[in-house]
C-alpha cells in the first residue's frame, strides 16, 4: 500500500511538473511576441504561429487561412508602430486539452498614443515536432 502511495505522488508530481513546463513554454512564446510587437517587429510577433497553410486567425471580418495571410492582414491592419503601440495580456488562463494541445484566454490591450484598443482572444496552441504554436488565434 505505501507503496502504491509513493508511486502515485511521483507518478502526479512529474505530471504537474510536465504541465508547468508545457505552460511556461507557452507564457515564453507570448512574452516573445509581446516583445516582437512592442519594437514594431510584426515578423517577430508571428514566430508564434504555425508557418502553414491551414492556421486560423478569426478576426472581426471573420477567418483568415494561413500564416502569410495573417501576416499580411497584421501589416495593413498595424502598418507602422505609432498604429501598434505597446501591447500588454492580461488575465491569462491555460486549459491543458491533451498532451499537445493547450487552450489559453486572454484580454489584449494596446496602449497607442492615437488611442487604445483592447479586447479578448483565445488561442490554441499544438505541440509541433516538439514546440508549442499558435494553430488557432481568435481575436476581438
Amino acid at each position: 500500500m505505501r507503496l502504491c502511495l509513493i508511486a502515485l505522488l511521483l507518478a502526479s508530481s512529474f505530471m504537474v511538473c510536465a504541465q508547468s513546463r508545457d505552460e511556461k513554454s507557452i507564457r515564453d512564446i507570448m512574452d516573445r511576441q509581446t516583445a516582437a510587437w512592442n519594437r514594431g517587429d510584426l515578423d517577430g510577433f508571428m514566430q508564434g504561429y504555425w508557418q502553414n497553410d491551414s492556421l486560423m486567425f478569426i478576426g472581426q471580418r471573420g477567418p483568415t487561412y494561413g500564416w502569410k495571410n495573417t501576416l499580411d492582414n497584421y501589416k495593413r491592419s498595424y502598418p507602422d508602430t505609432t498604429a501598434m503601440g505597446q501591447l500588454d495580456f492580461s488575465g491569462l488562463i491555460f486549459k491543458k486539452l491533451s498532451r499537445n494541445y493547450y487552450f489559453v484566454i486572454g484580454h489584449w490591450h494596446l496602449q497607442r498614443s492615437i488611442g487604445d484598443l483592447s479586447g479578448a482572444f483565445t488561442l490554441l496552441f499544438r505541440k509541433i515536432k516538439g514546440q508549442w504554436q499558435i494553430i488557432c488565434d481568435h481575436s476581438s
